[in-house]
């Protein structure tokens, strides 16, 4: 995991949305990945990388915040987010980072009305091991038994 993480960090920014986008759609949001594509760094930011469809009707927004960081993401930086939120009358977003969420910034999160949900790195590379991303199976173990139906007209 450490591995896969320290590519994410290592990679460049648009590979990095590129990432998100991938995550969002694997994970049943944005419809598919040619809609999904592109929805970041497209809302001329104001605190926001992108916007992505909740369902693929597109009945409830998402707005996403994408940051490859190394230190971390301090309570400042989700006030922002949440304004930038209020801003355009969103009532949900994900912020998603390569790093760690201070004590202050979860904190926040669980004061406000907003529904932000934070993703860090060790929650990213977990859901990309989850939903198959950036990763392929290098062994497979097969556990066999008795097939009891093969069996059954032998006695």
């Amino acid at each position: 995991m450490d591995e896969l993480l320290e590519r994410l960090r290592t990679g460049t920014p648009s590979f990095f949305e590129k990432v998100v986008v991938d995550l969002m759609v694997a994970m049943g949001y944005g419809g598919d990945v040619e809609e999904a594509t592109g929805v970041l760094g497209r809302t001329g930011d104001g605190g926001v990388d992108g916007v992505i469809k909740e369902d693929v009707l597109g009945l409830d927004m998402i707005y996403v915040q994408a940051k490859r960081w190394a230190n971390s993401v301090m309570r400042p930086e989700i006030q922002k987010f949440a304004g930038s939120l209020e801003g355009m009358r969103a009532k949900k977003g994900v912020f998603i980072t390569t790093s760690t969420f201070s004590n202050g910034a979860r904190e926040y999160v669980d004061m406000i009305e907003k529904k932000i949900v934070l993703i860090d790195g060790e929650q990213l590379v977990d859901y990309m091991f989850r939903y198959g991303l950036g990763v392929s199976p290098s062994e497979t173990f097969v556990v066999k038994r008795v097939d009891e139906d093969y069996f059954a007209g032998s006695e």
